[in-house]
């Protein structure tokens, strides 16, 4: 009999496990080469993402603080690198426009009416644009850098913690005020670039002093008329390419300070008497004074806590009634309805029949 013709054998068991196997592996390492290349492109799409939301956020921290300044503000503590849109002007739009820093050469040399700068932490400057190398000027913008916040001041001086950094005055209450303040010996040189006063939206006007150490404002506010509200200052000052703003809100109630007496006199050896100061407001039954009234011991200022008499009076004339022939007479003046800032003192030094005022 003869037997059933034999078929092709077929592959061994354990090379059709290897074959088997070595496909499961070239799925698995397809797959798995798949999903890192789709973790590679969500993360390129996610730094992208951050880039662009990065460059939008440093786009909304760029401002026009007046005419030819641009103010950057960056995060403290944090390495910045920000592209900042330059434009010389429309009319050179299709001129041959070049760009310094400070006065110098880019390089690589920038071209254009409209570029971008980039501007590394606090690495500003004045960017000029001319026509071709050597050619004439034709703008400028000034890059200053704002730390944000912007609260590690290091060009003025704090006076004191409840004052702050600006120190604001008034003799009256007609609207004239006077704020100052001091830079730090580290930056003296430090230049004010702008001050903006206002109240309520209505902006008043001021003028800067010679040495930058202050302003005098006017204000039109009715010196009868109750302040609803407060006056704002604020005084924008650079040093070098770092820019820092110091503000003060006040009511003008608050920081009159009566000037000093006038015409502080003895008379019968033991009455004093003084008049109210010349810039003073009148009529007096609306605008009271209240003052304090100090004998201290000779050789004392009027200051010293050490003293012999200390009252409050609205009399212009005060009886001063010690044994001893040898003191300092002192007063100063305050709004009495404000309780606000007290006038310098005046002051008389008496030595027995002597008295000097």
């Amino acid at each position: 009999m003869l037997s059933a013709s034999r078929q092709p054998s077929s592959q061994p068991s354990h090379l059709s496990g290897m074959l088997n196997g070595s496909a499961f592996i070239s799925s698995e390492k397809f797959a798995s080469s798949s999903i890192l290349k789709m973790r590679a492109l969500l993360l390129g799409l996610l730094y992208a993402a951050l880039y662009c939301a990065s460059a939008d956020s440093y786009q909304e921290n760029i401002e026009i603080l007046m005419d030819h300044v641009l103010v950057l503000r960056v995060p403290y503590g944090v390495g910045s690198r920000v592209y900042v849109p330059l434009t010389c002007g429309e009319a050179y739009q299709n001129q041959p426009v070049v760009w310094k820093k400070n006065g110098m050469e880019l390089k690589p040399a920038l071209q254009g009416n409209q570029v971008k700068v980039l501007v590394e932490e606090m690495d500003g400057g004045n960017y000029t644009c001319h026509l071709n190398t050597d050619g004439e000027y034709l703008n400028h913008t000034v890059i200053l850098i704002q730390l944000d916040p912007d609260n590690r001041t290091v060009i003025l001086e704090e006076k004191n913690p409840e004052e702050g950094h600006i120190h604001c005055s008034a003799p009256n209450y007609k609207g004239s005020f006077h704020c100052t303040w001091k830079r730090t010996q580290s930056r003296s040189n430090a230049a004010v670039l702008l001050v903006k006063a206002e109240r309520y939206l209505e902006k008043i006007p001021c003028e800067l002093y010679a040495d930058g150490s202050g302003v005098h404002c006017q204000d039109t506010n009715c010196p009868y008329k109750e302040e609803q509200h407060r006056i704002s200052l604020t005084v924008y000052i650079h040093s070098y390419s770092r820019l820092e703003a110091y503000t003060k809100a006040f009511y003008l109630r608050e920081i009159v300070r009566p000037e000093k007496l006038p015409n502080l006199r003895i008379s019968d050896g033991k009455v004093f008497s003084w008049k109210y100061p010349e810039s003073w407001e009148t009529p007096g039954t609306f605008f009271i004074l209240q003052f304090e009234v100090k004998v201290v011991h000779n050789g004392h200022s009027c200051s010293s806590e050490d003293h012999i008499v200390n009252n409050i009076t609205e009399d212009t004339k005060y009886e001063v009634s010690v044994k001893t022939k040898k003191y300092v007479f002192c007063v100063r003046a305050q709004d009495k309805y404000t309780s606000g800032p007290w006038s310098h003192w005046s002051h008389c030094v008496v030595n027995k029949q002597q008295v000097d005022c």
